[in-house]
């Protein structure tokens, strides 16, 4: 049985989650169940970024000692991650002084062993929503930057520990055109490579006490800094299986087969955290798949922005199911896609009630309504799963799901062509065409349900039960059409 581990990208706990970060679990909880499918022994982590000074600043606006602010919000994001059905095997959390302090500090004392980490002043341009320093060249035309527009960003100066990032940008180039490390899509390795080539500099990975309000990793030999967020945050990667603490458990899993993150953190781990790996000399993840984002009137959905959506609401009121179905058949991976309430409804009507719903209910009612109409499996490949195993393999998650809903659509019409509800069935060969009817319709929506088992879980589950014999009868439908008393009132 081999390995896989996996993992999502680390939020920020500044603010409860939204939207977007839905997606992300859902994209990793669904690469996640294929690979079990496929027979791997798998580990999903994410955690909570919980040293960032955008969670101090959050947490004094609030007015809230900063540990339970942290320890909300960070629960926040692992309760949502449950109600998707999409929970991790291993929530690391940032602030963890047990775990995740002495295995960052490893990581700091192994890359200063190298020669890598040294001590000067600097001056710049600190952007908090992103915890990064920007170059001017590197701003919009209003000096701001893209990913955080409206905020203006910070002119730090003070003596900082440095990473020789300069001294890895051959290494990098290397690592990543030769696919060592591979990046998905091929326009991000591109910008990565592009970025690389134009000339790395050196990056502070340290704050003072003062800045960082006393907050977050020390940093080792020296009690007056803090290490830098992200190389603290990227390191969750390694202390939530063991690096530091659990040598046994660390050889199992690392390194990450997979990191799943946002576009606007591909820098940090596609340049920074693989220099800080290479540095260390630990093993490197084996690639990342770098998605896009929801928006909305197409700008990047950002707490720092305010035009966020709360999908607890949706969760509570349709369930997991319905929402992991729109954020994986209605957006692109690989391009932005805008999220609204409006456009979830009709997705719900459509594809699910109107759709697979529809389908289920007519086929096992015809089952039904000849004593439960034994069912003889049509013993072939199931072609659908190969398809649809080769898109997700290529996190084409829409065009996967695509596929699906075309069988679907196609078992419907045979339905709907052939009438079977108006065979009388009096005749042998009547009784054969029926036959041959709702047995297509069950295999297809048999095959429908397995190749659903990544991205809909609890809905593939129904329809292999309900279709599982030894005779065929009516059930409950899978999804309710929007009406009176459905979905429930929150109130």
């Amino acid at each position: 049985m081999a390995k896989f581990y996996i993992t999502a990208a680390i939020p920020y706990v500044n603010a409860k989650p939204h939207i977007g970060h839905a997606l992300e679990f859902i994209q990793t909880d669904v690469i996640a169940r294929y690979r079990r499918m496929l027979g791997d022994d798998v580990l999903k982590l994410s955690g909570g970024d919980e040293n960032a000074l955008k969670n101090v600043q959050a947490a004094e606006k609030a007015g809230l000692p900063l540990q339970e602010f942290i320890n909300t919000n960070t629960e926040l994001f692992h309760g949502l991650s449950k109600k998707l059905n999409a929970e991790f095997n291993v929530w690391q959390k940032g602030s963890d002084t047990e775990h995740h302090y002495p295995s960052s500090q490893e990581l700091w004392r192994r890359c200063e062993k190298n020669g890598d980490i040294y001590e000067q002043t600097y001056k710049g341009l600190y952007c908090v929503g992103c915890e990064a320093f920007y170059s001017p060249d590197e701003l919009n035309e209003m000096g701001e930057c893209g990913e955080h527009p409206g905020k203006k960003l910070d002119n730090i100066e003070e003596k900082n520990f440095f990473f020789k990032l300069s001294g890895y940008q051959e290494k990098l180039i290397q690592l990543i055109e030769t696919g060592d490390m591979k990046i998905v899509p091929e326009t991000r390795k591109n910008e990565v490579l592009s970025f690389i080539k134009s000339g790395l500099k050196d990056i502070s990975i340290s704050r003072s006490n003062e800045r960082a309000k006393n907050w977050g990793v020390p940093v080792p030999g020296d009690d007056s800094q803090r290490v830098y967020v992200w190389f603290d945050a990227l390191n969750i990667y390694q202390s939530g299986v063991g690096f530091g603490w659990n040598e046994e458990m660390y050889k199992k899993w690392w390194p990450a087969d997979l990191h799943v993150i946002g576009k606007g953190i591909t820098r940090f781990h596609a340049v920074y955290w693989p220099a800080f790996l290479m540095s260390a000399g630990l093993s490197l993840p084996k690639k990342l798949f770098v998605h896009e984002y929801f928006t909305v009137d197409g700008q990047k959905m950002s707490k720092t922005v305010g035009n966020v959506y709360d999908p607890i609401s949706i969760l509570d009121k349709y369930g997991a199911d319905p929402l992991r179905y729109y954020c994986l058949a209605k957006i692109s991976p690989f391009t932005d896609g805008d999220f609204s309430e409006e456009k979830f409804k009709e997705s719900y009507s459509s594809d699910l009630v109107n759709g697979i719903s529809n389908l289920l209910a007519r086929t096992t009612a015809l089952c039904e309504k000849h004593g439960g109409y034994p069912y003889n499996e049509v013993k072939h490949p199931n072609l659908l799963w190969t398809s649809v195993s080769s898109e997700i393999e290529a996190f084409r998650f829409d065009k996967a799901l695509w596929l699906i809903w075309e069988v679907i659509k196609n078992t419907d019409e045979l339905l709907s062509n052939k009438k079977p509800w108006s065979i009388n069935l009096k005749s042998e060969e009547e009784q054969l065409t029926y036959q041959v009817i709702l047995n297509t319709a069950v295999n297809n929506l048999r095959h429908a349900g397995e190749c659903l088992k990544p991205f809909l879980p609890e809905t593939s589950e129904k329809i292999l039960k309900m279709l599982s014999g030894p005779s065929i009868q009516r059930g409950e439908n899978l999804f309710n059409r929007i009406r009176d008393g459905f979905p429930p009132s929150r109130e």
